[in-house]
């Protein structure tokens, strides 16, 4: 018989929805919920480990980029030069050069600081879209999966969970056949994509909150055969499938102008989308092209804080909403690093556009915004993790986190209304632990981050 760990007590606990009151929360041996048991007993509550505040489950944060931790709060002063804009692709070239310059040493030590606050901000995995593959000069290392097996030490000493998506990047556009002298570390092809996620597998085969799924940067970035050839092996491998998708309008009229379609017409009618994909931003898609993500079964994957970092632009939330698609959230470039923030920007954006409020609630059929938004994250988060991580329930990991009863935001708040002013006032109310798989994870600093910055940019 397996041993089970001493259960957990929750006053109060975000169940199937909505509060529940006096939880019994039990985890197995392998770190899923086996007992999730409102209104217990006096005596249950006496035998389990108190939890000190509002439990919550834990969130996946569906696309990250790790090493851009290291640029954030450097991009924010303006292009020089007359007549200069700033927007995405201005954006793109100053990221690169981060992108040239981190060490194996130095991306484990940037991802274990980004982990680690991650985790403080309510997300228990974190899918890593990770096209960082070369040496500095642009050659492939001896183990090929020397760049990823950095981000799993960092999973590892953190204690987050992790899905890796090595990235299959090719060249620099539409009309381009090879990449461009500073995206030489990107370089990679079907076959050495295929070969990191079986060199993945086997050296995360033992832990249970980490797997392998893989990336299609974008269709400018790879070319129509060779999206094809790592689709099929990702459905052979039966792996969970991302690939950044009509993020700006430039990348949507290149494409009209290089295929006859838009990105996502052109995906769809060209590949085998189904539940395992994963389209990252899509904030550019018509509503015909959001029906027919949905009847594919694929999600979206909404970087409320990026997209608007960046200017990509708003996703039509509105429409997506009405033909019931999936879709999760993710932190893309990490300027902000909680989910609270991510949804709070996606209503935020919403009712800025519509000049109305609540809109996620009007939308999504619920009574509470922040409710309606946080149900949609958790269910979208196994589209894009292929991993049981739907909340609080059995069967799911015992991913959770613990609000601190006594943050500002909190004080007095009517316990139905918890969740609403987690996600709506500000200063955010903190998580005083957080739990992935039943184990504690780490929210400290690491020691080494500011050494690591110091490295990259002096000051």
């Amino acid at each position: 018989m397996k041993n089970e760990a001493q259960p957990f007590f929750a006053r109060q606990a975000w169940v199937a929805g909505a509060w529940a009151r006096d939880v019994l929360l039990g985890v197995s041996s392998d770190g899923h919920w086996n007992r999730v048991e409102p209104h217990c007993t006096a005596a249950e509550q006496a035998s389990a480990i108190q939890l000190a505040g509002p439990v919550l489950p834990g969130v996946v944060n569906a696309h990250s980029h790790a090493f851009q931790r290291a640029i954030v709060g450097l991009t924010e002063r303006r292009t020089r030069g007359a007549g200069a804009d700033d927007d995405f692709w201005s954006w793109r070239d100053r990221m690169y050069s981060a992108a040239n310059c981190i060490t194996p040493q130095q991306l484990e030590t940037i991802a274990s600081q980004l982990y680690a606050e991650l985790l403080a901000g309510g997300y228990t995995q974190v899918c890593e879209f990770h096209y960082l593959h070369n040496a500095l000069g642009g050659a492939p290392y001896a183990d090929v999966a020397e760049m990823s097996l950095a981000l799993v030490r960092a999973a590892r000493r953190t204690g987050m969970g992790l899905t890796l998506l090595p990235t299959l990047y090719m060249r620099a556009g539409f009309a381009d056949a090879a990449l461009r002298p500073d995206q030489r570390r990107f370089a990679s092809t079907p076959d050495s994509i295929a070969r990191m996620v079986e060199d993945l597998q086997r050296h995360t085969q033992n832990d249970a909150n980490i797997n392998v799924g893989v990336a299609l940067h974008s269709l400018r970035a790879v070319s129509p055969a060779a999206v094809k050839e790592l689709a099929a092996y990702a459905r052979q491998a039966q792996l969970p499938v991302h690939i950044h998708i009509a993020e700006q309008t430039q990348e949507v009229d290149e494409c009209l102008v290089h295929t006859g379609l838009r990105p996502i017409e052109w995906l769809l009618e060209h590949v085998e989308v189904d539940a395992r994909w994963n389209l990252v931003h899509a904030t550019h898609a018509t509503r015909d092209e959001l029906a027919g993500v949905q009847a594919r079964g694929a999600a979206i994957v909404i970087c409320p804080a990026t997209e608007a970092n960046l200017g990509d632009g708003v996703f039509d939330l509105a429409g997506y909403a009405a033909v019931k698609g999936a879709w999760s959230i993710g932190s893309d470039s990490h300027v902000t690093r909680r989910w609270s923030e991510e949804l709070r920007l996606l209503e935020y954006s919403q009712r800025l556009t519509q000049r109305k409020r609540n809109r996620a609630a009007q939308w999504l059929g619920a009574e509470s915004s922040a409710a309606a938004l946080l149900e949609a994250a958790l269910r979208g988060g196994h589209n894009a993790t292929g991993l049981p991580v739907r909340g609080i329930a059995v069967g799911q990991r015992a991913d959770f986190c613990v609000l601190d009863a006594n943050a500002p935001s909190l004080l007095g708040m009517p316990a139905d209304h918890v969740l609403d002013a987690l996600v709506f006032s500000s200063p955010d109310a903190r998580f005083a632990s957080v739990h992935v798989g039943g184990q504690p994870a780490a929210l400290g600093n690491d020691a080494q981050f500011a050494q690591a910055m110091h490295a990259l940019w002096g000051g």
